[in-house]
């Protein structure tokens, strides 16, 4: 295979001048719970903040905290990029975040759970139940939840039972009353057969008016009726835990025959599940049972983490469902690009547009590029709208992208099979190794293989994380290629959740970059450069530091140097070095990073040029944009790439030049509203994000960004 990943992970900066990534990250969490406590953020919004809180610890703690366990029982002694050994930021990592475990508690007990019961939402703990709610949940119980639970007990025949990963479990003290022996038992919480909380009839609240939403939390409903399941024993106490294990799939990808089949293994021991990383334990949990588990589980006392209140908020999303916009932010359902809207198969086919007003997309695209900005502009009247005409149409060719995540029931792939059914040549680059995706992944891949779609997995020691489709269509007795290339996943979903930006062109040097790009994926290519693209990990570091240096020259020339950088992570150190080097020279540097930033900003003789802000909102912030003054002939790119090792190094990416400059005006624009953004959280050279004094209607980018677009105007406006 042609080029392999290059190590360029050598520090560039002193320690002290990077940031550990780690503890970046638990600052950007922070960030988004954050948004839980606002006051100004909806009810049903604040609980939804509070969940994906909980969502992104439990990932951090099954790959992050589990890679530092590994380096430190491995007796790995390498010392981070700002000088810490695993054992080190282990103990930082703890010391960080169990003050921001208190506040999420905190929120949930004094202010949550009241303001939605004012709302007519009543989260109620069992033993506040009235009897007729009681006799309905004890009923429920015995129906359906009895029946499946299996209690396990823990003595001399009875070994310590396996905890399957992120389950939530109650732990049962019995007496029997005729030995007077204690004993332990284990029940686990059957969150897949019922949800979390467990709705209960509003009729049986008493309450007038009637309540819209009651529910009881399902572990609770489980503990007390322990005694239907130990008939005979007195129970002494029940108390709640819930663990998380190392999740981390390690591939040996480069020794693998079948890479699907290696792949299936390690999820299926994945699913078994690594060692214990955290065990979380209600807080009135007597310390003789939390001994039992962590002398059952071979848990540290370190990875102990006490919670007072509920185990598990990520299970707050599901009350998003609940009736009651008021509660929730608007809906925001997007536009069709103003360019594309004569060119929808589904106006025509209802009779909106007549077939003389009809255009097809490659005629749209053919005249000009088409900027798409998500979820702003709708993904389906798009990007699947661009996929699902070249299925159709009978002048197209073949059909070449990758998917990395994609949605279920995904139009996207339905498209992809109908191409192949119609008899044109389609490839599909499954990447199997996008994390937490694998079993998804695998199935799409079955099933289009099933379709005679040509599916490939990658380039073997990299992961394949570039959004890029190529149609080719014969026109005139000649091919033409039409490229999509994007900073967000092929997904229907996240296209509505997540904002990203996506470039549709017909630009000749950009097909010609793509089919090579897909050679090299697909075959046994040694392409070294291209046309248009920085593709890593052959030509994007080298890119990127370039454009930099480019900026030191023109500072040093007095032309004025300028970066402006949107990006999720910022921690590669070279990148960062150079960073450095350039504001020593001048150059004026505007960092958008949502998440994990080492940079330190405004360090005096250092980095007093660097800015650093972060936007979260009610859009995940996804899109990268990297755009470079030039000296006044301003160069702007996207792309899927972060300023991090892996995406420069290990990962196949590409990014792309804009050249519209209608275009590139209207992203310049867009990165000037994210910078003044009045609730963007500006980060100081400690490495700790504040927002500025809050006004009575902040000025917030994404709303604008919806404002106008509801308005039929764009970024440029």
């Amino acid at each position: 295979m042609g080029l392999m990943a290059i190590d360029h992970n050598e520090t560039r900066v002193a320690p002290e001048l990077y940031l550990n990534r780690e503890l970046s990250w638990i600052n950007f969490n922070y960030r988004v719970l954050a948004e839980a406590l606002n006051e100004r953020t909806p009810l049903l919004e604040q609980a939804k903040f509070s969940a994906i809180f909980c969502n992104n610890l439990d990932e951090f703690f099954m790959v992050r905290v589990a890679s530092l366990k590994s380096q430190q029982e491995a007796g790995i002694t390498t010392l981070s990029d700002d000088g810490l050994t695993p054992q080190q930021q282990l103990e930082a990592i703890q010391a960080k975040l169990r003050p921001l475990l208190e506040l999420q508690q905190q929120h949930y007990r004094h202010a949550l759970k009241r303001q939605l019961s004012e709302y007519g939402v009543d989260l109620i703990d069992y033993a506040r139940l009235n009897k007729r709610q009681r006799e309905w949940v004890d009923n429920t119980f015995k129906v359906s939840i009895f029946p499946v639970l299996t209690p396990l007990a823990v003595d001399p025949s009875h070994p310590f039972p396996f905890i399957s990963n992120l389950s939530l479990n109650v732990a049962a003290l019995v007496r029997d009353p005729e030995s007077g022996q204690q004993q332990f038992a284990r029940i686990k919480v059957p969150q897949k057969i019922l949800p979390r909380f467990l709705p209960i009839p509003t009729e049986l609240s008493g309450r007038s008016p009637e309540p819209v939403f009651t529910a009881v939390p399902l572990e609770q409903v489980v503990a007390f009726n322990l005694s239907l399941l130990f008939p005979g024993m007195e129970i002494e106490g029940h108390y709640f835990f819930r663990i998380t294990r190392d999740a981390d799939l390690e591939l040996r990808d480069l020794e693998a025959d079948d890479l699907m089949e290696a792949i299936e293994e390690g999820l299926r021991k994945r699913k078994r599940g690594g060692e214990v990383v955290r065990l979380e334990v209600a807080d009135e949990m007597p310390e003789e049972v939390v001994q039992v588990l962590m002398d059952g589980m071979s848990v540290e006392p370190e990875d102990l983490y006490r919670i007072n209140g509920p185990l598990g908020l990520d299970d707050l999303m599901s009350l998003l469902a609940i009736p009651l916009p008021k509660l929730k932010d608007k809906p925001h359902k997007g536009r069709t690009v103003p360019a594309l809207a004569r060119a929808q198969k589904s106006k025509l086919e209802d009779g909106s547009l007549k077939p003389e007003e009809f255009e097809s997309i490659f005629s749209v695209i053919r005249r000009g590029d088409v900027l798409l900005q998500h979820p702003y502009d709708l993904f389906s009247t798009s990007v699947e709208e661009f996929l699902n005409q070249a299925a159709d149409d009978p002048s197209v060719l073949a059909i070449k992208m990758t998917l990395y995540r994609t949605s279920k029931d995904s139009p996207v792939v339905g498209a992809l099979i109908r191409a192949a059914e119609n008899g044109k040549q389609v490839m599909a680059l499954v990447e199997l190794k996008a994390r937490f995706d694998e079993d998804n992944n695998i199935q799409w891949a079955k099933q289009l293989e099933s379709s005679g779609v040509h599916v490939v997995y990658g380039v073997l020691g990299l992961k394949t994380h570039t959004k890029i489709a190529l149609v080719v269509r014969r026109e005139k007795n000649r091919l033409n290629s039409y490229v999509h290339i994007g900073t967000g996943n092929y997904n229907s979903k996240t296209s509505s959740l997540y904002t990203d930006i996506g470039l549709l062109t017909a630009r000749p040097e950009f097909g010609q970059d793509l089919v090579e790009l897909f050679n090299y994926l697909t075959g046994f290519s040694k392409q070294q450069s291209f046309r248009k693209l920085l593709v890593a990990p052959v030509t994007l570091r080298h890119g990127m530091e370039t454009l930099i240096r480019r900026e030191i020259e023109h500072a040093a020339a007095g032309r004025g140097g300028h970066i402006k950088a949107k990006m999720n992570a910022l921690v590669d150190p070279a990148i960062i070095g150079l960073l450095y080097e350039a504001s020593q020279a001048g150059v004026r540097i505007e960092l958008i990073v949502r998440g994990m930033c080492s940079i330190r900003p405004q360090v005096a003789g250092i980095s007093d040029n660097i800015h650093v802000v972060s936007i979260i909102g009610r859009f995940l912030e996804h899109s990268r944009v990297f755009w470079f003054a030039n000296g006044g002939d301003s160069e702007l790119l996207i792309g899927s790439a972060d300023w991090m090792g892996r995406n420069l190094d290990r990962r196949v990416e590409a990014v792309a030049p804009i050249e519209d400059l209608q275009l590139k005006q209207q992203l310049e624009n867009l990165l000037d509203l994210y910078l003044n953004d009045s609730a963007a959280w500006h980060m100081d050279s400690e490495g700790n994000f504040q927002q500025q004094q809050q006004e009575a209607e902040p000025t917030l980018a994404q709303r604008e960004l919806m404002q106008r677009w509801r308005g039929g105007l764009n970024a440029a406006a």
